[in-house]
C-alpha cells in the first residue's frame, strides 16, 4: 500500500507533538510520502520581522519578501526539524521540495497574490525511488516551474498533486480538528464527493476546510482511493486509520 500523509504545521510546533507524529509514522511498514505545511510559523516568522500577513481567499500573499520566508521556513526551519524528528525516531527521512527533481511544477493562481502557485505538474519518479529503497520523503509545499521559478503552494493542494503522482492508495490529512462536521456541528464518520461538495455549497464547510474537501474531491476524481482527514493531535490515531477504526471522516468515491 502507498499512503500520503499531510501534516499541518499547527501539528509540528511542538517538540513533543513533533517527535510522536514521527515516531508513528516511522513505525507504518508500507510506502509512505509526507507532506506538510508551516502556516503558523510563517506568521510568526514573519511578524518578528515587522511583515503583516495578508490573505486573499485564505490564501497568503507573497510578496519577494514572503518567498524569501518562505524558503527560510517551510524548506528550512520546519523541514529540517521534522527530519531531524524522523531520524530520531529511526526512519529513513529525505528532506525535499517540489523543486526536486521536477517533483510539483506550479504556475501563477491569481496576480493579486503574488508567488502564489497552483500545482499544475507532478514527476513522482524521486519519491517513487526513495521509497523503492526504503527511504522516507518529507516535502515541504514549495513548488517551482522549468526557469526557475519558487511559488508558495497550499499544502493542501501539494498533497494532492504528490498523492496522485504516487498513485497513493491512501490520502491522510492530519489537521487540528476531529474531523469534518455537518450542518449539525457533528464529526461525520463518512462523505462522498458529492456530499462534500454539498457541504462547500450551503456554506457548512468554510476557510480550511473548504481548501481539504476541494482538494479531497480533486484527488478522487484522479484514482486517490481514499482520502481520510483525522485528529493528528491524537496519539495512536495514524494505527486507528490503517485498522480501519471509525476515526475523523472518509471521503469515498
Amino acid at each position: 500500500m502507498k499512503l500520503l500523509i499531510k501534516l499541518g504545521g499547527t501539528l509540528l510546533d511542538s517538540n513533543d507533538s513533533r517527535a510522536r507524529l514521527a515516531r508513528e509514522i516511522a513505525a507504518i511498514s508500507h510506502a509512505v510520502v509526507v507532506v506538510h505545511g508551516g502556516g503558523k510559523q510563517m506568521t510568526r516568522y514573519l511578524a518578528e520581522r515587522g511583515i503583516a500577513s495578508q490573505f486573499v481567499n485564505g490564501l497568503r500573499v507573497t510578496t519577494p519578501e514572503v518567498v524569501d520566508a518562505v524558503l527560510k521556513v517551510f524548506a528550512g526551519t520546519v523541514n529540517t526539524e521534522l527530519v531531524g524528528a524522523f531520524r530520531a525516531a529511526g526512519a529513513r527521512p529525505v528532506g525535499l521540495t517540489g523543486l526536486d527533481a521536477g517533483l510539483v511544477d506550479a504556475e501563477p493562481l491569481a496576480d493579486e497574490l503574488g508567488a502564489v502557485g497552483k500545482p499544475v505538474r507532478s514527476d513522482a519518479a524521486l519519491i517513487d525511488l526513495l521509497t523503492r529503497e526504503h527511504y522516507l520523503p518529507v516535502v515541504a509545499c514549495v513548488a517551482g516551474d522549468a526557469t526557475g521559478a519558487v511559488y508558495n503552494v497550499n499544502a493542501d493542494q501539494m498533497a494532492v498533486a504528490c498523492a496522485q503522482s504516487f498513485g497513493a492508495d491512501k490520502l491522510i490529512f492530519l489537521t487540528d480538528v476531529d474531523g469534518v462536521k455537518g450542518a449539525a456541528g457533528n464529526i461525520l464518520e463518512s462523505l462522498t464527493a458529492r456530499e462534500a461538495a454539498e457541504l462547500i455549497a450551503t456554506g457548512v464547510a468554510t476557510g480550511g476546510m473548504q481548501a481539504k474537501l476541494e482538494a479531497a474531491v480533486s484527488a478522487l476524481r484522479t484514482g486517490v482511493g481514499e482520502i481520510v482527514i483525522a485528529p493528528g493531535a491524537r496519539s495512536g490515531v495514524l494505527e486507528e486509520i490503517l485498522r480501519g477504526e471509525k476515526t475523523g471522516t472518509r471521503i469515498v468515491a
